[in-house]
C-alpha cells in the first residue's frame, strides 16, 4: 500500500508515555502507522535518557500516519483526548515530568482549529484542560525498542485507558 504522507494525513500527539498512546492509536480504523518519538524541544537527535532527564525540553510523542478515506484528524484528536487525561499538567498518572505533558503538535491551521474547538468543548463540559497547542517541529523517532512496545511485550498500558469525554 502506498502511504500518503501529506501533512494533512499526519497527526502528532503527546499524552504522557508514548507507549500507551501508540498502543491505543494503532487500534484505530484508518491508522496506517504510529511511531513513538520526541518533539517540542531544542536538542537535536535526543536520546531517551536525555528526554527522561528533561534535557532539551522534548515531549514523548507519537506521529500517526492515517488514511483520510477511513478516518480523519478530528476523530484521532478526539481519541487522543479520550485515551489520556488532558487535565494533568506535565504528568500522566504515575509518570511525572515535562516529557509527559499533554500537547498537540499541529501541522496545518485546520488541525489547530480542530484542536481548539475540541478543547473548547471539553472546557464547556467542565474539564480544566492543560493540553498545549504548538506548531509541529522536527519529530525524532525514538529508539527501536520503544516502537510497538506493548505489542512486543505482550502487556497493556498501565496509565492510558479509554474514557469517553465527547
Amino acid at each position: 500500500m502506498c502511504i500518503n504522507d501529506k501533512k494533512e494525513n499526519i497527526a502528532i500527539f503527546a499524552g504522557g508515555c508514548f507507549w500507551g498512546v501508540e498502543h491505543l492509536m494503532q487500534r484505530q480504523k484508518g491508522v496506517i502507522s504510529v511511531e513513538s518519538g520526541y518533539t517540542g524541544g531544542s536538542t537535536e537527535n535526543p536520546t531517551y535518557e536525555q528526554v527522561c532527564s528533561q534535557i532539551g525540553g522534548h515531549a514523548e510523542a507519537v506521529r500517526i500516519v492515517f488514511d483520510d478515506k477511513l478516518t480523519d484528524y478530528k476523530t484521532l484528536a478526539k481519541l487522543f483526548f479520550e485515551i489520556h487525561d488532558p487535565t494533568q499538567l506535565n504528568r500522566q498518572g504515575p509518570d511525572v515530568g515535562l516529557q509527559y505533558r499533554s500537547e498537540i503538535f499541529y501541522l496545518t491551521e485546520e488541525q489547530k482549529e480542530i484542536a481548539e474547538r475540541l478543547i473548547a468543548t471539553l472546557k464547556n463540559k467542565g474539564f480544566d484542560v492543560k493540553t498545549k497547542l504548538t506548531p509541529a517541529s522536527t519529530f525524532y523517532v525514538a529508539e527501536e525498542y520503544h516502537q510497538k512496545y506493548y505489542k512486543n511485550k505482550g502487556t497493556l498500558p498501565y496509565c492510558h485507558v479509554y474514557t469517553k469525554r465527547f
